[in-house]
């Protein structure tokens, strides 16, 4: 920001500092005015139709992990970049990624039927018949099997759905469980299924959730037709992402493997997707109790839990190979800080041609490193380095990002300032989620970018419908908040190993909303045919989503001081706390009223009328927990962040160099080597996705989970432990507030 440009150029900074408007927080009002000019020239600049190019010509085969085409585009991108005058490179890992060897699915008995397992071309769509290249319909990362067993109907495969299995009398032991997709990530739908003795799944696509149901099938419309297939990735990923044979070390060659046979992240049952053309068939030879309404899907058959009366063979075998991920990362040095790195990604492999998923973000991402390679020629240069990666292998199981992370997982814990992620995009509304030190952040960039459809800002237009949407008591809320909330991550996207691994400040953000568009995913139609007709058909959102990424990554870049913000967070973990309470308090309610059912035999008149169900046992009442080192945490988190806040307004946007060091700490510190029960690589103490919600988020997800699952010494534990951490930040919060008072006197 501070360096020499040609001489017309500082004479018309100079003379636009005089209307630049409110100060940037973190910046002085000289370099807010400067950093104000840089951005709105960045945001004049990203282009439609460059975006669109590059969408096409990434999406025009497929380009999952190990396919020729995604090394090609790897290539392809290194070279743009480069043609933009960035320094950038291909950095590579192996990495475990099964492809299906065989499979079989077939219903036996008078009426046999075997699954087609192809999604057909359509006419109009030019590559969705590039079947050559294509991956087959499977799930990632299933165990090899071969199983013959009756079918059980277990509506979306959650836990929640085995308690109503159990009321109704009915057991998946020893049988071949039917799930249908939503409500829950897919990997969790296996993994209940085998805890409760499940010998095989298959998860359907019903046109319930996004097939004629939602509107009218592709390609007359955007949802998924009768026999299209939603692929995947069954990892189980709230255990850890990445490479599944070397966990928390970069997958180098040459790195030690754990065998095959002891990864833990692999299912313990085969699994199959399929359509609900092919799902029917074993559908209608269910028999057993009719579901509940809240199971039924919207297939013109009466669904019924099961068991079958014939029984269903599947079988499917890998090849358990191991292949290369191409992340491409470039770099543009600091000019005042360049140990202190900005880091903005998206993934760019698909599981078939991909232009939603990821290639959205991708096109907008590519069109960001362009501008900024403009803005490099006109003369601006940013303090902080800037990072732009495109990672591959997302797909499977968050690949290229964890192997990436974890190789340099000390340079990060070092430099990282902050990761900016982004995945699919589409038209509609902005939205963020991510670490509440950024909440602010995120809200005052929001409020410079313009909508396209409004001329609004789309910080405004997302509030105004939020607050449509909202009861009475949620509208004051939101009118009497500064800062639009921002929720918290889980999982699903390259985000995940910056945030939940490394303790390192993470946003992801993107547009949508406008429109049913999920018919496509995961399936050959995820295409540019599909996008243009369907999607951002006009590429509005997508120059959106490259305005409003490239701004926060040069606003963060070029600020005086880091402008993280913590009164938000504060609040945030408040309310999580408040949560938490209520939630203990729940589970004692719970239990005392299903032990007075007990009591007095309502369990039996209600669900067993015939007495022959053994009714549960009598329920322990939950302790109290002690809440009190969280209070006590949380409320010295607000006093610090208050008055932090306060001597950073007051600064000015000066400080002294070690303020911006402690905040590139303040994330770490609520984080925890020895990581979250049962899964030590998760190390946020805030945020982390649920054990058994996949992509969903659990927050203080040690203590949560704990009594969700009944633990309370674990509980107590937990509790005492996220306080130790809040106490931490505080006290590097106080820091920071006397170094900024110290300058400012």
């Amino acid at each position: 920001m501070r360096f020499p440009v040609a001489a017309a150029c500082l004479i018309a900074l100079t003379a636009y500092a005089t209307d630049a408007g409110p100060t940037l927080r973190g910046y002085t009002p000289q370099d807010s005015a400067t950093e104000v000019h840089w951005e709105q020239t960045f945001r004049a600049l990203p282009d439609r139709d460059q975006i669109r190019a590059n969408m096409k010509r990434l999406s025009a085969y497929p380009h999952h992990v190990g396919s020729p085409y995604d090394k090609n585009n790897a290539e392809w991108l290194l070279a743009q970049l480069k043609s933009y005058g960035l320094d950038a490179q291909i950095e590579e890992f192996t990495t475990l990624f099964p492809t299906p060897k065989s499979r079989l699915l077939e219903l036996e008995g008078p009426a046999p039927y075997t699954a087609k397992l192809q999604e057909p071309p359509i006419s109009v769509d030019p590559t969705s018949d590039q079947q050559s290249q294509q991956l087959p319909t499977y799930n990632a990362y299933s165990r090899d099997g071969d199983v013959t067993a009756p079918l059980v109907y277990v509506n979306y495969g959650r836990p929640e759905d085995y308690d109503v299995l159990a009321r109704m009398g009915v057991s998946v032991k020893g049988a071949i469980v039917i799930a249908r997709y939503g409500m829950s990530w897919r990997g969790i739908k296996p993994k209940v299924a085998a805890e409760h003795g499940a010998v095989g799944c298959i998860i359907y696509s019903d046109p319930h959730e996004d097939g004629y149901f939602q509107g009218d099938s592709y390609p007359q419309g955007p949802m998924r037709p009768a026999e299209g297939v939603q692929r995947g990735s069954v990892m189980d990923m709230p255990t850890y992402p990445g490479d599944p044979q070397t966990p928390g070390v970069g997958a180098k060659p040459g790195v030690k493997l754990i065998p095959l046979d002891e990864v833990k992240t692999l299912t313990k049952i085969p699994v199959l997707p399929i359509s609900y053309t092919d799902a029917t068939p074993f559908l209608k030879a269910l028999g057993g109790q009719t579901v509940p309404e809240s199971w039924r899907g919207s297939l013109p058959i009466t669904y019924h839990v099961g068991p079958s009366t014939v029984k269903v063979h599947l079988a499917v075998a890998f090849n358990w190979d191991r292949d290369t991920l191409y992340d491409v990362v470039a770099k543009i040095p600091g000019a005042k800080y360049p140990g202190q790195w900005v880091i903005r990604g998206n993934h760019h492999d698909g599981w078939v041609n991909g232009a939603e998923d990821p290639l959205s973000g991708t096109s907008a991402e590519l069109e960001e490193a362009r501008t900024f390679g403009k803005l490099l020629q006109q003369g601006w240069k940013p303090d902080r380095t800037i990072i732009y990666c495109f990672w591959d292998g997302e797909e499977p199981g968050l690949l290229g990002s964890t192997e990436w992370a974890e190789y340099h997982a000390d340079e990060l814990k070092q430099h990282a300032v902050a990761y900016f992620n982004s995945d699919t995009n589409d038209r509609g509304y902005f939205f963020a989620e991510g670490s509440h030190s950024l909440e602010n952040f995120v809200n005052d960039v929001a409020k410079d970018i313009t909508d396209p459809e409004t001329g609004m800002s789309v910080w405004k237009r997302v509030r105004l419908v939020e607050i449509a949407q909202a009861t009475p008591q949620e509208r004051a809320e939101i009118r009497s908040r500064p800062d639009l909330p921002m929720p918290a991550l889980g999982s699903g996207s390259d985000y995940t190993v910056f945030i939940d691994h490394l303790g390192v400040a993470s946003v992801n953000l993107g547009y949508g909303g406008e429109g049913n568009t999920d018919g496509q995913y995961h399936s050959i139609y995820d295409d540019f045919y599909f996008y243009t007709h369907f999607d951002d058909t006009t590429f509005d959102y997508e120059r959106a989503l490259a305005q409003t990424t490239g701004t926060m990554v040069m606003r963060m870049a070029d600020a005086d001081i880091l402008p993280f913000q913590y009164s938000d967070l504060a609040d945030t973990v408040h309310m999580y706390v408040s949560q938490l309470k209520a939630l203990a308090a729940q589970e004692r309610e719970e239990a005392k009223e299903n032990n007075r059912e007990l009591t007095e035999g309502v369990y039996k008149a209600l669900y067993d009328p015939q007495k022959t169900l053994v009714p549960p046992p009598v329920e322990a009442i939950p302790p109290y927990l002690n809440f009190a080192p969280l209070d006590q945490a949380s409320d010295d988190l607000t006093d610090a962040a208050q008055a932090f806040d306060a001597a950073f307004n007051a600064a000015g946007g000066t400080a002294p160099p070690d303020v911006n060091l402690d905040l590139i700490r303040s994330e770490r510190l609520l984080t925890d080597s020895r990581g979250l029960p049962q899964r030590p690589w998760f190390q946020h103490l805030l945020y982390a996705p649920g054990f058994y919600t996949g992509y969903g988020v659990k927050t203080i997800p040690g203590v949560r989970e704990a009594i969700e699952q009944k633990q309370w010494s674990l509980a107590d534990e937990q509790i005492g432990r996220v306080s130790v951490a809040l106490e931490h930040e505080a006290g590097l919060l106080k820091q920071a507030t006397q170094l900024l008072s110290a300058k400012s006197e």
